[in-house]
């Protein structure tokens, strides 16, 4: 796929101004491909498996969801709902030119674990945040405390997280998200009945196993599962990345009639 050149403006925008995003961009990309042997995964003092550790989790980069759907046959697609999959066609054929995350906007939902920077597992008690040096440079919380969904959520990037542990997997079922994001990078929509059901599993201390349901009835016909392995980064830690950073194509362009996206006046 051509990578449009928003999307590569907002992932690279602090390069120019950072040479410590870069080293660790690469340290990800080569913590992610190397070969390492496993070791037994680490667990706290009460036995719970330890997501995190010294180091950080290296994700990446998924750039279109079908291929990870359990079953998947070349060729196949979500089960988009008619409207789903004509913006679907549509941001494929603009090569994908109005992606949020390019424009330095979280990604949410899945798509945050399949977002090519580093991330960090922090267990708190009752609560687990996940950290992202990427994507927008932000931050989730995961309640592990019991307490339910609110009933009327306020939408939000990352929805209304909730957790427990199941044998040695942490199931995370997320309501609430708003439908400024999308599923990924290639362009799958949804609306703000998005539900989630994550598996986070450590089989090895070097394998995160991530896995997540997708169900939105607004946007797919029924539900569907994709799933991924994360691989650990000894010792790295998060550097300081600020995607806004020199993202200056964004006050050259144009929208599907030519016209500039962006007044170049406002607020002068």
């Amino acid at each position: 796929m051509k990578l449009n050149p928003l999307f590569k403006m907002a992932v690279m925008a602090s390069a120019v101004a950072s040479a410590v995003f870069m080293h660790s961009a690469a340290q990800a990309q080569r913590g992610a491909s190397e070969d390492r042997p496993s070791t037994p995964t680490p667990r706290l003092a009460d036995g719970t498996v330890d997501l995190g550790g010294d180091g950080v989790w290296s994700l990446p980069w998924i750039t279109d969801f079908a291929v990870r759907m359990d079953g998947y046959q070349e060729g196949d697609l979500p089960p988009m709902l008619p409207w789903t999959q004509a913006m679907w066609e549509y941001n494929k054929n603009n090569n994908v030119k109005y992606d949020p995350e390019g424009f330095c906007l979280p990604p949410g939902g899945p798509r945050s674990m399949g977002t090519p920077y580093p991330a960090e597992i922090i267990q708190d008690g009752d609560r687990i945040v996940i950290i992202f040096e990427g994507g927008g440079h932000v931050w989730r919380e995961i309640h592990m405390d019991g307490r339910p969904h609110p009933e009327d959520p306020n939408p939000t990037y990352f929805g209304h997280s909730t957790g427990y542990w199941e044998g040695d997997t942490l199931i995370v079922d997320t309501v609430g998200f708003n439908e400024k994001t999308w599923i990924d990078f290639g362009g799958y929509m949804h609306t703000d009945q998005l539900h989630t059901v994550e598996r986070f599993s450590r089989p090895d201390k070097e394998t995160l196993h991530y896995e997540a349901v997708i169900d939105d009835p607004g946007a797919y016909s029924e539900p569907w599962t994709v799933s991924w392995n994360i691989r650990w980064s000894e010792g790295q830690e998060l550097a300081d990345y600020i995607c806004q950073e020199n993202n200056k194509f964004l006050l050259d362009m144009t929208d599907d009639f030519g016209q500039p996206f962006f007044d170049k006046t406002a607020g002068l």
